[in-house]
């Protein structure tokens, strides 16, 4: 297989851009479907419809980790330009995925009853929620299956293609959407059907683009797969990652669940700012995806001076877009607040708290671009313990602003803090980590990703 190419910002850009537009177009998914189903006129179908994509992106968000971990092996895999590990990499990522999967399957009785539960949903909107609940469940093991496929593709840096999966794993899910609950009037059985389909298409078709690549993950024997050296750095890593993944959210629910104490108006001022801060994530998530791949390799190649330069110019490029995302949030914020929301009080609210909202992606620019440093390079457990330093420094910071009562404000500046304490802390073990990996010596001056040559 080919070297990796050099370490540039038009290569960074390169790998950015297709997963900032994947990003991007994600939402429209959600926004389609719930229009099909407001169509039928039914507030509890919709209501149903809401919720169990609420419940879904819950489960598979906690099984991210297979993506992310797949994704910094793969990378690794390249750099050391071996295709053989490239292959077992994925193999025991779609076997991980495909156990869980399943799991989820034959405990889809509890986990459904749990998640109807926990919702609050009226009896006519659990009815509706039980219906789509039990049969989308089915998507489960091809959804965590394209988690692999998806980290074995942009480990390889082919980003396009990944935009490419997402882009036709969603127009599927849509067309089928469409076709099932107007055309055939098959209502959330027919939304939840439309996403197993369009999952299982998108494995079939990931699975097909993998093989032009050379990558053929079940013609890897089964004693390499269950190799327990191999397996137990997947399952350590996919476990860091997991738990990183729980404080992160953890440290959004708190943030939701204090603020739903301070009153109705609040509470719905937040969510609009929240949604502001997560459209602003869309872009620099694409630079987290860069630095896993060019990290990754660098590793993989074990150069000190190219992952030096790949973690310089994405924290780089992650700033220079959440500088001018959080600008453009700013200045953009009074037509985003009135686009979203016609009450008054509302407004008002979001707009007293647009200043601090609005920093959001700038402070977060940092811990993005470390996060795909980190995983690029497998330094989860690290990643996995300064979340958690992080996360007890935004509790500690929360205490002091309601000791304060310094209400939403202090809530807005604690979230802040957390993101701050991220990405700080990242810097802080970033020098160390780098010279243990790269066997550099105590004594050695590790290339710091401020300094590195451009």
């Amino acid at each position: 297989m080919h070297a990796p190419a050099p370490v540039t910002g038009r290569r960074v850009l390169a790998l950015a851009l297709p997963m900032t537009l994947a990003n991007v177009t994600t939402p429209m998914l959600g926004f389609v479907g719930a229009a099909v189903i407001g169509r039928l006129g039914d507030a509890a179908l919709l209501g149903a419809m809401a919720l169990g994509a609420v419940i879904f992106d819950a489960i598979f968000w906690s099984f991210g980790s297979l993506r992310m971990a797949t994704a910094g092996l793969t990378a690794q895999a390249v750099g050391a330009r071996d295709g053989a590990e490239i292959d077992r990499t994925l193999a025991r990522a779609l076997a991980a995925g495909a156990l869980a999967g399943l799991a989820l399957v034959v405990l889809q009785v509890p986990l459904g009853a749990g998640a109807i539960a926990v919702s609050g949903a009226s009896p006519a909107v659990a009815e509706g929620l039980t219906l789509y609940f039990h049969v989308r469940i089915f998507a489960a093991p091809f959804t965590l299956a394209n988690y692999a496929v998806l980290g074995s593709v942009l480990g390889r840096g082919r980003t396009d293609l990944g935009l490419l999966l997402q882009v036709a794993i969603n127009c599927a899910n849509i067309a089928l959407t469409l076709l099932f609950v107007l055309g055939f009037g098959w209502n959330l059985a027919g939304a939840a059907s439309a996403t197993l389909l369009a999952e299982a298409g998108g494995l079939a078709l990931g699975l097909a683009v993998l093989a032009r690549l050379g990558t053929h993950p079940f013609r890897v024997p089964l004693a390499a797969v269950r190799d327990p050296v191999a397996l137990r750095r997947m399952l350590s890593v996919n476990l860091d990652v997991l738990i990183r993944t729980l404080a992160l959210v953890a440290g959004i629910a708190l943030f939701s669940a204090l603020g739903a104490r301070m009153g109705d108006v609040t509470l719905a001022a937040n969510a609009v700012l929240w949604n502001l801060f997560l459209i602003g994530g869309f872009f620099l998530d694409g630079f987290a995806t860069a630095a896993e791949t060019l990290c990754g390799q660098a590793v993989g190649s074990r150069s000190a001076e190219a992952f030096a330069r790949a973690a310089r110019l994405s924290l780089l490029w992650c700033l220079g877009f959440g500088l001018a995302v959080s600008l453009i949030a700013y200045l953009g914020g009074d037509l985003f607040i009135a686009s979203v929301t016609t009450n008054a009080e509302v407004r008002e609210a979001a707009r007293h708290y647009l200043p601090l909202a609005a920093l959001g992606p700038f402070v977060a620019a940092t811990p993005f671009a470390y996060d795909g440093i980190y995983i690029g390079a497998t330094w989860t457990r690290a990643m996995r313990d300064l979340m958690i330093a992080a996360f007890l420094t935004y509790a500690l910071i929360l205490m002091l602003m309601v000791w304060a009562g310094l209400g939403n404000t202090g809530l807005w500046i604690a979230f802040l803090s957390f993101l701050a304490a991220r990405g700080g802390g990242q810097a802080l073990a970033y020098p160390r980590l780098l010279r243990t990996t790269f066997g550099l010596g105590r004594g050695a001056a590790a290339p710091s990703p401020g300094t590195a040559r451009g």
